[in-house]
């Protein structure tokens, strides 16, 4: 785990409010979105582990939150999904440095590991739209979980496209200093 100093503070502000950039640009299909969000999150995982990777998902996503919805009842319930990713990626890649041999390093347990973070993610973003629409009393179950394989099957997908760019990248600011060397 890093020390939270300055260089981390403003290591996690600028992958948060990239988040929230990528998070903007999206591409809409119904009730389905596409969006690149993860990706700064990812990469805080691989790089700099759980803590930092699950920061930059919270305040990303809170700022998204705010700016895009507002203040609701429900918005640290939204917070969750983002953080979930960050968590399990960060986890998982944390336990590999150990080894010597960072998870950027090994493509077909990243793949597997972004996928199973983007499974864990779409699971738990539709626990929470279940909770919100009973909280707030919009509750339908063709709504909750009409979607769910098309959102799972999305959720993979951009899973690939993510660690195919994130592993690279990863690997790239590693040898330039900004990460932990294994």
């Amino acid at each position: 785990m890093s020390k939270f100093n300055a260089k981390a503070i403003c290591r996690i502000a600028a992958l948060a409010a990239l988040y929230f950039l990528l998070n903007m640009v999206s591409i809409k299909a119904g009730n389905l979105r596409i969006t690149f969000a993860s990706l700064p999150v990812v990469v805080s995982a691989l790089l700099f582990g759980p803590l930092e990777s699950v920061l930059v998902a919270l305040f990303g996503e809170l700022l998204n939150q705010l700016l895009s919805y507002g203040l609701t009842a429900t918005t640290l319930l939204w917070l969750v999904p983002p953080a979930v990713r960050g968590l399990t990626v960060g986890l998982l890649a944390a336990r590999l440095w150990r080894t010597g041999r960072p998870l950027e390093t090994r493509p077909v347990l990243c793949y597997g590991i972004c996928v199973l973070a983007a499974l864990c993610t779409t699971v738990a973003n539709t626990l929470i739209i279940w909770l919100d629409s009973v909280l707030l009393h919009y509750y339908s179950a063709a709504y909750v979980f009409g979607q769910l394989f098309y959102r799972l099957g999305s959720g993979v997908v951009i899973a690939v496209i993510i660690a195919t760019v994130a592993m690279p990248l990863a690997g790239l600011l590693r040898r330039q200093g900004i990460a932990r060397r294994v």
